[in-house]
């Protein structure tokens, strides 16, 4: 093995929830008086932790989001997760010959750990993640773009950066990884490669992914 540590983005790597909350979080900033494609959501905000999204709203548009925007998106999501959500196609498999394999990895998600274990739970993929392998934008002081969730759970794993890789979907995520450090492989199942251009190896079907990192 190549690595001693697999680091995997939760959202569109794990679950296939992009297009859940892609389209809900469009429709919630619509609601709301900032009309939002979902192929506008998905080009600004796939892979931003929520600070992000209120972040750009204020900068483009100079007004606050309401104090209850997160709760009131989350709970959406929610919902729509117990109805719609998949493990994307050919994870299982993979987490269960690394885990199998005895090959070190976790989750470094922008969402919320309520989000993570949501979903997880919903999917089934629970099993494969106890605690300690569940990293979150909320335990760094800032999100993705920025290195720090992804030093974090190197840290906590207790593997050097240069000897970890990051299975991303989202530029964000893939600038983050490159600033930490790190190799990182683009997911481009749903992600135009070009939007990923800056991850050392790009691949779109996940079941290939563990004959790319021997």
């Amino acid at each position: 093995m190549r690595y001693d540590l697999i680091i995997f983005d939760n959202d569109g790597v794990l679950v296939d929830s992009e297009p859940i909350s892609n389209r809900l979080l469009a429709a919630c900033l619509t609601e709301l008086g900032h009309p939002t494609s979902y192929e506008e959501s998905i080009r600004d905000y796939m892979g931003s932790a929520m600070h992000r999204i209120h972040e750009l709203v204020l900068e483009r548009t100079g007004q606050r989001l309401p104090k209850d925007f997160d709760d009131v998106f989350h709970g959406r999501v929610f919902a729509a997760f117990e109805r719609e959500l998949k493990p994307v196609a050919g994870v299982s498999d993979v987490l269960q010959k690394l885990a199998a394999d005895g090959v070190p990895y976790c989750v470094a998600s922008s969402g919320s750990h309520e989000r993570i274990r949501v979903g997880h739970r919903t999917t089934g993929l629970d099993r494969w993640f106890e605690e300690s392998r569940i990293f979150s934008s909320q335990d760094v002081g800032r999100g993705k773009p920025a290195p720090d969730l992804f030093l974090y759970a190197a840290e906590r794993m207790g593997v050097a950066p240069e000897r970890c890789v990051v299975v991303e979907d989202s530029p964000l995520g893939v600038q983050a990884a490159v600033a930490a450090g790190m190799d990182v492989y683009g997911f481009t199942a749903m992600t135009p490669a070009a939007r990923l251009a800056a991850a050392g190896q790009l691949f779109s079907d996940m079941g290939d992914l563990p004959d790319l990192l021997i």
